[in-house]
């Protein structure tokens, strides 16, 4: 059955609309086309598509901006497979050639469809604006250069967008997210002082508890319980999207311990999590680890959403026919799949690579030696097995293009919800009783596979972009500030936590707030 591309691999022609650049896609796809010899054609640089955020001046800032290349026939047909690594290379300088601003731009990565994904990190903001030259070889990719008039603010440039509906419309944020509306149902008002009382006498004791407030767009927070390292995650998270838009006022607590806390049905209270239960009535935030990778993607991590794309091991029909998993030993079904996989050596391969929760079972089982997370992708399936709770592999799992068997869990992360098992994923038993037969299946029925592997990474391409990450928090603060009875304000113990100071990168905000736009009407 013919399929359209995901929605962040279909480029608009300029000028057309969504659903125009829909039926371009599909025209690629239209029956009697010969894929395969589509392929075999060769890159024609002028019917290539290049498009995405990254080339877009009004686009909201994020730490790493990124675009798309798809590689076409001369006939017009996207290519479907690689055709080389090397197929594009990008150059992006400022259009002041006075002004000295650093770009990292490491070379276009192959997601092995036929479609390339650029990222850059700027270093410093471009006053003026940014030239982005697609080439391949020597020629012109589609309609480059690219100009994008400046200014073009680089991440740690504080210049927020006081429009949250224009910055919301810019960063393509969807019109609404399914989990926060599942979420809030629990909650029709939030009265804050009830919950300055209650949740610090209930959960202080139970790890890591960070009480926060944003008032005038400046964060301050004070923390509660022995564990509260990873408020350094949370910080980082909420001082970026202050940079990028104008958050309300509100006060709320974040838990940045593993399990979420609430499980009261009446008076319950809104806490906000990494990870949400069917048991309990936390608010689900985006994982520390996707936040922060995302952070610090390109230059302090090298496993994020964008990087892992260009990283999935060989073509499919390459694959290596088997299961495979790697972990911590954090739950007793990991261990079971190790015996499972010294039985079936030629269905699974999985192995526990450090111990802390079950020591003494080393000496039985082995440790087994780490495994490069890219390297998962030789194996044509991933199990995903929780770990102390939702296993936060699982979003890096599905963007690559192996098929996942997906463990049953009272668990779940943010975007779970927008996913369908069976359609995007293999569901396996929370006893994993059913994986072997599982496994056996996608062998048996390789095309469904296929799909299935395929449906879920496009889904995943779709859902885990960055841009999301931000319209997510952003869609949680606000529509928590709708409900909040009183007013937020910042309590005694509540330090200010100060935006990062990069004297290296120079900023300069040419944004105007509402107060001196009315100044300025009245002045005329």
């Amino acid at each position: 059955m013919l399929r359209e591309r995901s929605p962040d691999s279909v480029a608009p022609r300029p000028g057309a609309s969504r659903r125009t650049s829909v039926v371009l896609a599909a025209c690629c796809f239209i029956v009697g086309v010969n894929l395969a010899a589509c392929d075999r054609e060769g890159v024609a640089p002028e019917r290539c598509l290049v498009w995405g955020p990254g080339l877009e001046p009004d686009a909201a800032p994020l730490p790493v901006r990124y675009f798309f290349i798809q590689a076409a026939s001369s006939a017009g047909h996207n290519l479907t497979s690689s055709p080389g690594t090397d197929t594009f290379k990008v150059k992006i300088n400022s259009l002041d050639k006075t002004e000295h601003v650093r770009i990292h731009v490491p070379p276009p990565l192959d997601r092995g469809d036929g479609s390339f994904l650029v990222r850059y990190r700027l270093y410093g903001s471009a006053q003026r604006g940014l030239k982005v030259e697609v080439f391949h070889g020597d020629d012109a990719v589609a309609r480059s250069p690219y100009v994008m008039q400046g200014p073009v603010y680089h991440e740690y440039c504080d210049c927020p967008e006081w429009d949250a509906s224009a910055w919301q419309r810019a960063s393509r944020c969807p019109a609404e997210e399914p989990q926060i509306l599942a979420d809030f149902k629990a909650f029709p008002a939030v009265d804050l002082q009830y919950l300055r009382q209650e949740v610090p006498l209930r959960f202080s004791n139970r790890g890591g508890l960070i009480h926060y407030a944003i008032i005038d767009n400046r964060l301050y927070r004070r923390t509660l319980g022995k564990y509260t390292d990873f408020k350094m995650f949370s910080d980082e998270m909420l001082l970026s999207l202050t940079r990028k838009v104008t958050v309300p006022d509100v006060e709320f607590f974040v838990n940045v311990g593993d399990w979420p806390l609430e499980t009261r049905r009446t008076d319950a209270v809104p806490v906000l999590s990494w990870c949400g239960s069917t048991d309990t009535r936390d608010i689900v935030l985006p994982t520390y680890e996707v936040t922060h990778s995302t952070m610090e993607a390109m230059r302090g991590v090298t496993n994020d959403l964008l990087s892992v794309q260009g990283h999935t091991g060989p073509p499919w029909a390459n694959k290596t026919e088997r299961a495979f998993f790697r972990g911590r030993d954090s739950r007793e079904e990991r261990l079971q799949l190790v015996s499972v996989s010294k039985k079936k050596p030629e269905l699974l391969d999985a192995g526990i690579t450090g111990w802390f929760f079950f020591r003494d079972r080393e000496k039985h089982i082995g440790k087994a030696p780490l495994v490069g997370f890219f390297d998962f992708f030789k194996y044509k399936y991933q199990v995903n097995v929780d770990g102390t709770v939702a296993a936060y592999r699982f979003p890096y799992l599905m963007l690559g293009n192996s098929l996942v068997l997906k463990q049953d869990s009272q668990y779940y992360e943010y975007f779970y919800s927008s996913l369908k098992a069976g359609a995007h994923y293999v569901p396996v038993k929370r006893n994993l009783s059913d994986l072997l037969e599982k496994i056996k299946w996608a062998k048996e029925n390789d095309a469904e596979a296929r799909e299935i592997a395929r449906a879920g990474q496009a889904a995943a391409r779709e859902l885990l972009q960055p841009s999301r990450l931000y319209c997510y928090y952003y869609r949680v603060l606000h529509m928590y500030s709708e409900r909040q009875i009183g007013g937020p304000t910042r309590h005694p113990d509540m330090e200010l936590v100060p935006q990062p100071d990069d004297q290296t990168a120079a900023c300069t905000c040419e944004r105007k707030g509402p107060k001196e736009e009315t100044s300025n009407k009245d002045e005329l």
